[in-house]
């Protein structure tokens, strides 16, 4: 369960730094736009939004890398509270911006979290 654990915490990771990229280089560009379904002036005119929001994904990624690469009892402790930071602002993302944040976001950050628990 441990590996499996550790499995799920770094793909939160792996999708954290693909929404950092994103959110940061690919947001005024064809793939960001269809990925967001924002058009080209929307995408222009929140392009610094976009790019601060992909920062913060970035440092959600980081942190779970920490947590993945620290050893114990730090490395389960900081996996713990960045997997409940993700959790959180996916729930909030699909309250405030789109139902399917929950499923991209939160869904895989909560099991990641319990297999983390569990383990």
């Amino acid at each position: 369960m441990h590996a499996a654990a550790l499995a799920l915490v770094a793909l939160v990771a792996v999708l954290h730094v693909g929404f950092l990229i994103l959110e940061m280089f690919l947001w005024r560009r064809p793939r960001g736009r269809e990925v967001f379904g924002t058009t080209q002036e929307f995408a222009d005119q929140s392009a610094s939004l976009a790019a601060n929001q992909g920062l913060y994904n970035g440092f959600l990624a980081a942190g779970l890398v920490w947590g993945l690469l620290a050893s114990d009892p730090t490395g389960p402790q900081v996996r713990v509270f960045f997997l409940c930071c993700v959790v959180v602002a996916g729930i909030y993302g699909s309250l405030t911006v789109a139902r399917r944040i929950l499923y991209i976001q939160a869904l895989p950050a909560a099991a990641a979290l319990a297999l983390a628990l569990a383990a």
